[in-house]
Protein backbone atom coordinates (compact mmCIF):
# COMPACT_ATOMS: atom_id res chain seq x y z
CA UNK A 1 0.00 0.00 0.00
CA UNK A 2 1.11 3.28 -1.19
CA UNK A 3 2.01 5.39 2.06
CA UNK A 4 0.42 9.31 2.65
CA UNK A 5 3.64 11.28 1.45
CA UNK A 6 3.09 9.55 -1.81
CA UNK A 7 0.33 11.84 -3.22
CA UNK A 8 -0.79 12.38 -6.74
CA UNK A 9 1.36 15.35 -6.62
CA UNK A 10 4.50 14.02 -5.95
CA UNK A 11 3.80 10.97 -8.37
CA UNK A 12 3.50 13.72 -11.39
CA UNK A 13 6.65 15.13 -9.83
CA UNK A 14 8.66 12.49 -10.14
CA UNK A 15 7.56 12.18 -13.91
CA UNK A 16 8.12 15.54 -14.45
CA UNK A 17 11.49 14.94 -13.28
CA UNK A 18 12.63 11.90 -14.42
CA UNK A 19 11.69 13.76 -18.08
CA UNK A 20 14.17 16.46 -17.48
CA UNK A 21 17.12 14.62 -15.85
CA UNK A 22 18.19 13.94 -19.34
CA UNK A 23 17.83 17.11 -20.72
CA UNK A 24 20.01 19.45 -18.04
CA UNK A 25 23.49 19.96 -18.03
CA UNK A 26 24.31 19.78 -14.73
CA UNK A 27 22.35 17.42 -11.65
CA UNK A 28 22.31 18.67 -8.05
CA UNK A 29 20.83 16.37 -5.62
CA UNK A 30 20.43 17.67 -2.32
CA UNK A 31 20.25 15.61 0.69
CA UNK A 32 20.42 16.68 4.19
CA UNK A 33 23.88 16.64 5.92
CA UNK A 34 21.97 14.64 8.98
CA UNK A 35 21.15 11.87 6.85
CA UNK A 36 23.40 11.43 3.98
CA UNK A 37 22.19 8.32 3.34
CA UNK A 38 18.52 8.03 4.00
CA UNK A 39 18.07 11.10 2.18
CA UNK A 40 19.45 10.13 -1.15
CA UNK A 41 16.76 10.81 -4.08
CA UNK A 42 16.16 6.90 -5.33
CA UNK A 43 14.96 7.92 -8.66
CA UNK A 44 18.82 8.75 -9.33
CA UNK A 45 19.68 5.14 -8.80
CA UNK A 46 18.73 4.16 -11.85
CA UNK A 47 21.44 7.02 -13.67
CA UNK A 48 25.17 6.46 -13.46
CA UNK A 49 27.27 8.18 -11.69
CA UNK A 50 28.82 10.83 -13.70
CA UNK A 51 30.46 14.79 -13.66
CA UNK A 52 26.80 15.48 -14.85
CA UNK A 53 25.69 14.54 -10.61
CA UNK A 54 26.79 16.35 -7.83
CA UNK A 55 25.70 15.05 -4.30
CA UNK A 56 25.37 18.43 -1.96
CA UNK A 57 25.05 17.90 1.78
CA UNK A 58 23.37 20.72 2.80
CA UNK A 59 22.35 21.75 6.49
CA UNK A 60 25.51 21.24 7.06
CA UNK A 61 25.44 23.71 9.98
CA UNK A 62 22.90 20.77 11.90
CA UNK A 63 25.10 17.98 11.73
CA UNK A 64 28.39 16.76 13.37
CA UNK A 65 31.22 18.08 10.64
CA UNK A 66 33.75 15.48 11.49
CA UNK A 67 31.31 12.90 10.28
CA UNK A 68 29.99 14.97 7.19
CA UNK A 69 33.35 14.94 6.48
CA UNK A 70 33.83 11.17 6.16
CA UNK A 71 30.65 11.63 4.61
CA UNK A 72 31.96 13.16 1.56
CA UNK A 73 34.72 11.29 1.36
CA UNK A 74 32.88 8.32 1.09
CA UNK A 75 30.64 9.42 -1.70
CA UNK A 76 34.15 10.68 -3.79
CA UNK A 77 35.48 6.93 -3.39
CA UNK A 78 32.57 6.27 -5.48
CA UNK A 79 33.13 8.33 -7.99
CA UNK A 80 30.28 10.68 -6.98
CA UNK A 81 31.43 15.03 -7.23
CA UNK A 82 30.02 15.83 -3.50
CA UNK A 83 29.87 19.15 -1.86
CA UNK A 84 28.91 20.63 1.62
CA UNK A 85 26.66 23.59 2.46
CA UNK A 86 24.78 25.85 4.31
CA UNK A 87 22.48 27.73 2.47
CA UNK A 88 21.67 30.23 5.49
CA UNK A 89 25.78 31.24 5.21
CA UNK A 90 26.21 34.36 2.30
CA UNK A 91 29.93 33.22 2.18
CA UNK A 92 29.66 29.79 1.68
CA UNK A 93 26.80 30.00 -1.22
CA UNK A 94 29.05 32.60 -3.02
CA UNK A 95 31.79 29.16 -2.94
CA UNK A 96 28.99 27.07 -3.63
CA UNK A 97 28.45 29.17 -6.81
CA UNK A 98 31.53 29.28 -7.67
CA UNK A 99 32.00 25.55 -7.69
CA UNK A 100 28.88 24.75 -10.09
CA UNK A 101 30.61 27.53 -12.59
CA UNK A 102 33.45 25.44 -12.46
CA UNK A 103 31.63 22.60 -12.91
CA UNK A 104 29.70 23.90 -16.06
CA UNK A 105 32.57 25.52 -17.70
CA UNK A 106 34.21 21.83 -17.76
CA UNK A 107 31.28 20.83 -18.66
CA UNK A 108 30.73 23.18 -21.86
CA UNK A 109 34.68 22.45 -22.76
CA UNK A 110 33.92 18.97 -23.03
CA UNK A 111 30.17 19.05 -23.79
CA UNK A 112 28.88 21.64 -26.70
CA UNK A 113 28.87 25.23 -27.46
CA UNK A 114 26.01 26.98 -26.26
CA UNK A 115 26.21 29.57 -23.41
CA UNK A 116 23.31 28.84 -21.45
CA UNK A 117 23.66 25.97 -18.56
CA UNK A 118 20.44 24.46 -16.93
CA UNK A 119 21.28 23.15 -13.24
CA UNK A 120 18.29 21.29 -11.62
CA UNK A 121 18.63 20.78 -7.99
CA UNK A 122 16.56 17.46 -6.90
CA UNK A 123 16.07 16.01 -3.64
CA UNK A 124 13.50 15.15 -0.80
CA UNK A 125 10.79 17.29 0.41
CA UNK A 126 12.14 19.80 3.37
CA UNK A 127 16.20 19.31 2.30
CA UNK A 128 16.29 23.08 0.85
CA UNK A 129 16.32 23.06 -2.51
CA UNK A 130 14.00 26.20 -2.60
CA UNK A 131 16.54 27.86 0.39
CA UNK A 132 19.47 27.22 -1.78
CA UNK A 133 17.56 28.09 -5.07
CA UNK A 134 16.74 31.76 -3.41
CA UNK A 135 20.45 32.24 -2.36
CA UNK A 136 22.09 31.14 -5.25
CA UNK A 137 19.71 33.35 -7.29
CA UNK A 138 19.96 36.33 -4.80
CA UNK A 139 24.10 36.00 -5.00
CA UNK A 140 24.31 35.60 -8.68
CA UNK A 141 22.11 38.62 -9.26
CA UNK A 142 24.11 41.00 -6.96
CA UNK A 143 27.58 39.30 -8.40
CA UNK A 144 26.46 40.42 -11.91
CA UNK A 145 25.39 43.87 -10.98
CA UNK A 146 21.42 42.96 -12.60
CA UNK A 147 18.57 45.15 -12.00
CA UNK A 148 15.07 44.24 -11.16
CA UNK A 149 13.09 42.57 -8.50
CA UNK A 150 14.45 39.09 -7.18
CA UNK A 151 12.14 35.77 -7.82
CA UNK A 152 12.03 34.08 -4.68
CA UNK A 153 11.17 30.32 -3.87
CA UNK A 154 8.80 29.65 -1.29
CA UNK A 155 10.93 28.67 1.82
CA UNK A 156 9.04 26.82 4.04
CA UNK A 157 9.55 24.64 7.25
CA UNK A 158 6.97 22.12 6.05
CA UNK A 159 7.60 19.10 3.39
CA UNK A 160 5.68 19.74 0.35
CA UNK A 161 5.49 23.40 -0.10
CA UNK A 162 7.15 23.55 -3.67
CA UNK A 163 4.18 22.27 -6.00
CA UNK A 164 6.40 23.24 -9.13
CA UNK A 165 9.18 23.75 -11.50
CA UNK A 166 10.38 26.96 -11.00
CA UNK A 167 13.31 28.77 -12.87
CA UNK A 168 16.13 31.16 -11.35
CA UNK A 169 19.30 32.66 -13.50
CA UNK A 170 22.63 32.68 -10.92
CA UNK A 171 25.14 33.55 -13.20
CA UNK A 172 26.18 35.11 -16.22
CA UNK A 173 28.96 34.34 -19.26
CA UNK A 174 27.92 31.32 -19.58
CA UNK A 175 24.09 32.16 -18.29
CA UNK A 176 23.48 29.35 -15.97
CA UNK A 177 19.89 28.69 -14.78
CA UNK A 178 18.97 26.89 -11.73
CA UNK A 179 15.66 24.64 -11.80
CA UNK A 180 13.79 24.34 -7.94
CA UNK A 181 11.65 21.07 -8.30
CA UNK A 182 9.01 19.42 -5.43
CA UNK A 183 10.84 17.43 -3.23
CA UNK A 184 10.06 13.60 -3.80
CA UNK A 185 9.96 10.60 -1.97
CA UNK A 186 9.87 7.40 -3.05
CA UNK A 187 5.62 5.52 -2.94
CA UNK A 188 7.04 2.79 -0.11
CA UNK A 189 9.65 2.71 2.78
CA UNK A 190 9.84 -0.35 3.60
CA UNK A 191 13.34 0.39 5.93
CA UNK A 192 11.24 1.40 9.41
CA UNK A 193 14.85 3.13 10.86
CA UNK A 194 15.15 5.42 7.51
CA UNK A 195 11.59 6.26 7.52
CA UNK A 196 11.57 7.12 11.35
CA UNK A 197 14.28 9.62 10.49
CA UNK A 198 13.01 11.30 7.51
CA UNK A 199 10.62 11.92 10.20
CA UNK A 200 12.64 12.81 12.70
CA UNK A 201 14.34 15.88 10.12
CA UNK A 202 11.10 16.70 8.88
CA UNK A 203 10.97 15.44 5.54
CA UNK A 204 8.15 13.59 6.69
CA UNK A 205 5.07 15.22 7.99
CA UNK A 206 4.81 14.54 11.65
CA UNK A 207 1.45 13.66 11.68
CA UNK A 208 2.47 9.76 10.72
CA UNK A 209 3.98 9.40 14.02
CA UNK A 210 2.69 10.41 17.18
CA UNK A 211 4.82 13.56 18.54
CA UNK A 212 5.63 11.93 22.12
CA UNK A 213 6.66 9.46 20.19
CA UNK A 214 9.25 10.91 17.35
CA UNK A 215 10.79 12.96 20.84
CA UNK A 216 11.43 9.56 22.58
CA UNK A 217 13.44 8.40 19.62
CA UNK A 218 15.59 11.54 19.27
CA UNK A 219 15.95 10.58 23.07
CA UNK A 220 17.31 7.73 22.76
CA UNK A 221 19.84 8.59 19.77
CA UNK A 222 20.69 11.49 22.31
CA UNK A 223 21.42 9.34 24.89
CA UNK A 224 23.62 7.02 22.63
CA UNK A 225 25.36 10.34 21.32
CA UNK A 226 28.48 12.34 23.53
CA UNK A 227 26.82 15.78 23.36
CA UNK A 228 25.59 15.84 26.98
CA UNK A 229 29.43 16.16 27.99
CA UNK A 230 29.52 19.86 26.08
CA UNK A 231 26.76 20.81 28.49
CA UNK A 232 28.63 19.84 31.98
CA UNK A 233 29.46 23.52 32.64
CA UNK A 234 25.35 24.52 32.84
CA UNK A 235 25.00 21.69 36.37
CA UNK A 236 25.43 23.72 39.41
CA UNK A 237 23.49 22.76 42.61
CA UNK A 238 23.36 26.91 43.47
CA UNK A 239 19.82 27.09 42.10
CA UNK A 240 19.32 30.51 43.76
CA UNK A 241 22.21 31.69 41.15
CA UNK A 242 21.17 29.47 38.28
CA UNK A 243 17.82 31.17 38.64
CA UNK A 244 19.14 34.90 38.85
CA UNK A 245 21.54 34.12 35.85
CA UNK A 246 18.18 32.90 33.97
CA UNK A 247 15.92 35.96 35.18
CA UNK A 248 18.54 38.21 33.54
CA UNK A 249 19.47 36.51 30.39
CA UNK A 250 15.46 36.90 30.07
CA UNK A 251 15.43 40.19 30.49
CA UNK A 252 18.39 40.91 28.32
CA UNK A 253 16.63 38.98 25.87
CA UNK A 254 13.67 40.41 26.01
CA UNK A 255 14.98 44.08 25.56
CA UNK A 256 16.69 43.03 22.29
CA UNK A 257 13.36 41.83 21.03
CA UNK A 258 11.05 44.95 22.19
CA UNK A 259 10.77 45.91 18.29
CA UNK A 260 9.63 42.74 17.90
CA UNK A 261 6.39 40.72 18.91
CA UNK A 262 6.22 40.08 22.86
CA UNK A 263 7.61 36.94 23.75
CA UNK A 264 5.44 34.57 26.05
CA UNK A 265 7.37 33.52 29.09
CA UNK A 266 7.36 29.83 28.08
CA UNK A 267 8.96 30.70 24.69
CA UNK A 268 10.75 27.21 24.40
CA UNK A 269 13.34 29.59 22.56
CA UNK A 270 14.57 32.20 24.44
CA UNK A 271 18.44 31.59 25.63
CA UNK A 272 17.73 31.05 29.31
CA UNK A 273 14.85 28.31 28.76
CA UNK A 274 17.11 26.53 25.86
CA UNK A 275 20.18 26.77 28.68
CA UNK A 276 17.58 25.15 31.23
CA UNK A 277 16.55 21.98 28.70
CA UNK A 278 20.25 21.13 27.85
CA UNK A 279 21.43 21.48 32.11
CA UNK A 280 18.24 19.17 32.58
CA UNK A 281 19.57 16.66 29.27
CA UNK A 282 22.93 16.92 30.72
CA UNK A 283 21.96 15.87 34.80
CA UNK A 284 19.44 13.01 34.04
CA UNK A 285 21.93 11.15 31.63
CA UNK A 286 24.88 11.74 34.02
CA UNK A 287 22.63 10.60 36.99
CA UNK A 288 21.32 7.30 35.15
CA UNK A 289 23.66 4.60 36.21
CA UNK A 290 21.68 1.78 33.97
CA UNK A 291 22.66 0.44 30.47
CA UNK A 292 21.38 2.64 27.67
CA UNK A 293 21.93 -0.34 25.32
CA UNK A 294 19.01 -1.79 27.07
CA UNK A 295 15.69 -1.21 26.02
CA UNK A 296 13.56 -1.28 29.57
CA UNK A 297 16.06 0.91 30.94
CA UNK A 298 16.14 3.49 28.46
CA UNK A 299 12.39 3.41 28.67
CA UNK A 300 13.21 4.41 32.02
CA UNK A 301 15.64 7.20 31.27
CA UNK A 302 13.47 8.80 28.68
CA UNK A 303 10.37 8.64 31.15
CA UNK A 304 12.45 10.48 33.74
CA UNK A 305 13.88 13.44 31.23
CA UNK A 306 9.92 13.86 30.07
CA UNK A 307 8.90 14.79 33.74
CA UNK A 308 12.55 16.67 34.03
CA UNK A 309 11.69 18.51 31.09
CA UNK A 310 8.57 19.77 31.63
CA UNK A 311 9.20 22.06 34.50
CA UNK A 312 12.43 23.30 32.38
CA UNK A 313 9.76 24.21 29.76
CA UNK A 314 7.72 25.49 32.41
CA UNK A 315 5.09 23.10 31.12
CA UNK A 316 1.50 22.65 32.93
CA UNK A 317 0.50 19.60 34.39
CA UNK A 318 -2.95 19.99 34.47
CA UNK A 319 -2.96 16.98 31.97
CA UNK A 320 -0.45 14.97 32.04
CA UNK A 321 -1.12 13.67 27.97
CA UNK A 322 -0.91 17.33 26.77
CA UNK A 323 2.01 18.11 28.53
CA UNK A 324 3.74 15.59 26.78
CA UNK A 325 2.54 16.84 23.58
CA UNK A 326 4.06 19.98 24.57
CA UNK A 327 6.69 18.78 25.93
CA UNK A 328 7.45 17.01 22.69
CA UNK A 329 7.00 19.59 20.05
CA UNK A 330 9.29 22.16 22.19
CA UNK A 331 12.07 19.49 22.12
CA UNK A 332 11.86 18.54 18.69
CA UNK A 333 12.14 22.25 17.34
CA UNK A 334 15.18 22.80 19.49
CA UNK A 335 16.31 19.77 17.70
CA UNK A 336 15.38 20.65 14.39
CA UNK A 337 17.19 24.09 14.75
CA UNK A 338 20.22 23.21 15.96
CA UNK A 339 19.97 24.37 19.50
CA UNK A 340 20.57 20.81 20.98
CA UNK A 341 23.81 20.19 19.09
CA UNK A 342 24.52 18.48 15.82
CA UNK A 343 24.06 15.12 15.21
CA UNK A 344 24.93 12.96 11.70
CA UNK A 345 21.98 10.01 11.83
CA UNK A 346 23.41 7.42 9.32
CA UNK A 347 26.34 5.63 10.29
CA UNK A 348 28.79 5.19 7.19
CA UNK A 349 28.28 1.79 5.43
CA UNK A 350 31.02 0.39 6.75
CA UNK A 351 30.41 0.80 10.40
CA UNK A 352 26.90 -0.51 9.99
CA UNK A 353 27.60 -3.33 11.47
Amino acid sequence: MEELWYSPHMAAASRAISERIPLVDLIVELRDARIPLSSELEILRNYPTSSRHIVVLNKMDLADRSKSQEWMKYLRERNFISYGVNSHNKENIKKFLSFIQTQVRGLKRTDHSSDTATVMLVGIPNVGKSAVANSLHKIGRISAAEKGKLKHAIVSPEPGETRDIRSFKIASHPNIYVLDTPGILPPRIPDVDVCSKLILTGAINDCLIEIKELAQYFLAIFNCSEQYKNWENLSTKDNDKLFLDCTTECLTSSKMHMKQRRQSPTDHTQDCIVRDVRRTLFETISAFDGNTRDEEEMAELISRQFSALQEAFQVSNECQEEANVKVAKKLLNLFRTGRLGHYTLDLLPSNIH
